[in-house]
């Protein structure tokens, strides 16, 4: 029975669950004496970097929509003016930013995972402490988490949107081999083997070059499915570690898929939006992806978009079973060392871009999940996306992604290590072992 998508946000209420440096990535030029502002800082000339990640042809939808803010505000600032600086996501977050803030030179406004990036960040003092704005804007209570960019308190940045992980799949694909969506991990497997045996790839994956991390959504998945959330939980208190028998189970289940032929051959030959490509052209059954994806699979360039499911990891025989990997994880953050009018334009692009008009367009033309309450017309919002709010609202509960918990380090040791282990180079436990050794290395920084 459809529900309507207006459970899924009700549902997600009920989730809510040495640097050094300076500089500040904003460039203020003088105000012309001919044009009558002298010594008005509001219309001084200013131009201000926006570090974000919407470069990918799927995510043009969702750039316009900012750059209909950034027209927005610099109407409202005489003499503003924003640079848009496109960085793909793992670059942005893993090499550039992280650069900048070891030097204490971040743009003005970036794109900011939260979780342990922000709290990092935050505590060497680089973020600019948002609660406060918050309070003035009127928009304290207008987000469905805060969780993960709150350090001690304060909030130093803001959700875009919300997600959730799961299977896509091409209902065409599975009637062809006369399967079903699967509920548990043995079914799932008997309809991977039917779909290979109808000579179709069951499932869409590409992990290959700087992409490790797509294959660690569904190894997440995995090893909380065995362990519970209260796993990752652990990993950074000591009370679990990555050489606990679900997280080593985990790593044995995706070696076992790639073993048997139902992970594409290619995995490690091809980036992310390849394999995504993949099962949005047809070419495979399935894609674990988040439901970021739906604008891709829904897009021109799909030929799937009439025929694309979602259902949520099957139950793989644990604690996790029944829960559903999301949150609110990603989005902007702002830079502490603004300047007073840099300040203000900051505050009017929080003020414009943080709105139930835009986060209504996400959802019905981006097919993204609300960060902020209050979105009721739904009337536009695809089949599709309507089906992941089914799956969302029938779940047990929302955990959130193991790289918004964990230390930079270990996340980034992980996405080259699935690499390996995808690849036939590591066991997997040495993997773990490993994993565990660089988790208690930075535990104890």
């Amino acid at each position: 029975m459809k529900k309507s998508l207006n459970l899924l946000l009700v549902t997600m209420m009920v989730f809510t669950l040495a640097l050094a440096g300076c500089g500040n990535g904003g460039e203020k030029k003088p105000a012309d004496s001919g044009n009558g502002a002298s010594g008005d800082p509001a219309a001084e000339e200013l131009s201000l970097t926006l570090r974000h990640i919407n470069v990918r042809a799927t995510a043009a939808k969702t750039l316009k929509i900012l750059e209909d803010v950034v027209k927005k505000t610099e109407e409202e600032i005489p003499g503003l003016s924003f640079k848009l600086d496109g960085v793909e996501d793992t670059v942005n977050r893993d090499v550039k930013l992280k650069a900048e803030m070891q030097n204490n030179n971040q743009p003005p406004i970036f794109n900011l995972f939260g979780g342990a990036d922000t709290k990092n960040y935050a505590k060497a003092g680089r973020l600019l402490n948002l609660t406060p704005i918050l309070e003035e804007l009127g928009l304290s209570d207008q987000f469905f988490n805060l969780r993960e960019f709150t350090v001690d308190g304060k909030v130093y940045g803001l959700p875009e949107s919300g997600f959730v992980e799961g299977f896509f799949y091409n209902r065409k694909l599975f009637e062809e081999a006369g399967v079903q969506v699967p509920t548990t991990w043995e079914e799932f497997l008997k309809v991977c083997e039917a779909l290979k045996a109808k000579g179709i790839t069951p499932i869409a994956l590409g992990a290959g070059g700087g992409d490790g991390w797509s294959a660690n959504m569904l190894l997440n998945n995995l090893f909380v499915g065995l362990g519970g959330p209260e796993i990752q939980e652990g990993f950074l208190a000591g009370t679990s570690k990555w050489t606990d028998a679900p997280v080593v189970e985990a790593f044995k289940r995706i070696v076992d898929l790639k073993d048997k032929g139902f992970i594409d051959p290619n995995v490690l030959g091809l980036k992310y939006s390849q394999g995504q490509a993949n099962f949005y052209t047809g070419k495979a059954a399935m894609l674990f992806d988040g439901s970021w994806a739906v604008s891709a699979i829904t897009g021109e360039d799909s030929k799937v978009a009439n025929d694309a499911g979602f259902f949520r990891m099957p139950n793989v025989g644990g604690g996790g079973d029944g829960f559903i990997n999301g949150g609110w994880s990603n989005g902007y953050g702002f830079s502490a060392n603004l300047k007073e009018h840099e300040l203000k334009a900051v505050k009017t692009f929080i003020k414009n871009f943080y709105t139930v008009e835009n986060q209504t367009r996400g959802i019905v033309e981006t097919s993204r999940i609300p960060s902020m309450k209050g979105v009721t017309d739904l009337s536009g919002a695809n089949e599709l996306t309507k089906s992941i709010g089914e799956q969302q609202a029938s779940s047990k509960g929302a955990f959130p992604a193991f790289d918004a918990v964990v230390q930079q380090e270990v996340k980034v040791t992980l996405e080259s290590t699935i690499q390996e282990v995808l690849g036939g180079q590591i066991s997997p436990e040495d993997a773990a072992k490993r994993l565990q050794e660089v988790q208690e290395s930075a535990n104890k920084k």
